[in-house]
């Protein structure tokens, strides 16, 4: 087994991304929100939509993978923090999914650390990111990156249930 590898997305790499995060929201959101939301869930609508974000990208987001001799195992995307529709100095961490089957093996690590290397690079002195509130798994694993909590909550709707989702932060000038 070769070593992970961490590489920007290209446009070849959508339909596995697309399996990935809908995988991954199946995965993790099961109990958290409506089932019926999580079974309606395409991988090939996914895969379509991501298409044409990937192809009419402004470069305001970078979306990485990380791999494993040759297979997309997970995916990460962040960029500038979005505070209504400005941008902010600070980054965002937009989205980070692992193949469910991959969990626990590093490459969630992996693909955190690249986006945080990134941002720090590129002189944004804090990362963001939303999680829903009940998911104390995800939560756990950016707690022990260095995010905390920081009593920001934004109100999130699925099918007519609340699934709240709480801020975290990250210095990056440390």
């Amino acid at each position: 087994m070769t070593a992970l590898r961490v590489r920007e997305m290209t446009l070849g790499d959508c339909d596995r991304v697309s399996e990935i995060r809908v995988r991954g929201w199946q995965s993790a959101y099961r109990g958290l929100m409506p089932q019926s939301h999580l079974d309606a869930l395409s991988v090939s609508e996914d895969a379509e939509r991501r298409r044409g974000w990937f192809t009419r990208g402004d470069g305001d987001v970078l979306n990485l993978v990380a791999e494993r001799d040759g297979e997309v195992l997970g995916w990460a995307a962040h960029g500038a923090y979005r505070d209504g529709e400005a941008r902010t100095s600070d980054a965002e961490l937009y989205a980070i999914y692992v193949d469910p089957v991959r969990l626990g093996g590093g490459v969630g690590r992996a693909l955190l650390t690249e986006s945080v290397r990134r941002g720090t690079a590129a002189g944004h002195p804090r990362m963001y990111l939303w999680v829903i509130e009940g998911n104390t798994a995800a939560r756990r694993f950016y707690e022990r990156a260095g995010f905390q909590a920081d009593g920001e909550r934004e109100p999130f709707e699925v099918d007519g249930v609340q699934v709240p989702e709480v801020r975290y932060v990250r210095d990056l000038t440390a």
